[in-house]
């Protein structure tokens, strides 16, 4: 098992299990919960690990590249470079994985099926078809299955969580217009 050298300090690298064919990170550092249909949950041991790796590696979130010494058991050490990006996220999948939850990586540029962008949007299938129809979505079709680009998945979530935002600051608005109401 990998060691990870930081601060001065020696952490056993967590086994990270990453699931599905398709890894989720998107360029803004976005890690989403897996949606695949073989899910490895991280056992407890892991979950320790990745807690214990989070303490250590979180004070140093940068916005400049990190540079880490790894060393595996009875190997020599390995200093790396990390873009302050990728700690990011690396940061992002140690707590999802200490709070036990399984961890997808998508790149922007992968093809999703109406199932997956359902999974990942946590809304059912059905409804992804709905907004595909309606254009909502850009999607395309490889023979009789509709695929979605994972950049254009995450474009529309940005754009709907823009939109409910204007609606909320606008409410909050026309309550203070009426009087406050104590909001």
């Amino acid at each position: 098992m990998p060691n990870v050298r930081a601060n001065g300090r020696i952490l056993r690298a967590m086994d990270v299990s990453f699931v599905a064919n398709k890894m989720c990170a998107h360029y803004s550092g976005y890690v989403a919960p897996a949606t695949a249909e073989r899910i490895d949950l991280p056992r407890e041991a892991e979950q320790n690990e990745a807690r214990t790796a989070l303490r250590a590696l979180a004070p140093l979130k940068r916005r400049e590249p990190a540079s880490l010494r790894l060393r595996s058991d009875g190997e020599d050490e390995v200093e790396v470079v990390i873009p302050a990006r990728v700690f990011a996220v690396l940061l992002d999948i140690l707590r999802h994985t200490a709070e036990g939850n399984a961890v997808t990586l998508v790149p922007v540029h992968a093809e999703l099926t109406t199932q997956q962008a359902a999974d990942l949007l946590n809304v059912s299938r059905p409804h992804i078809i709905k907004l595909l129809k309606g254009g909502e979505i850009p999607f395309h079709k490889t023979g009789r299955h509709r695929r979605i680009l994972a950049k254009d998945l995450l474009d529309y979530r940005k754009r709907r969580a823009k939109e409910s935002e204007d609606a909320f600051a606008e409410l909050a608005a026309i309550s203070q217009e009426h009087g406050g109401l104590g909001y």
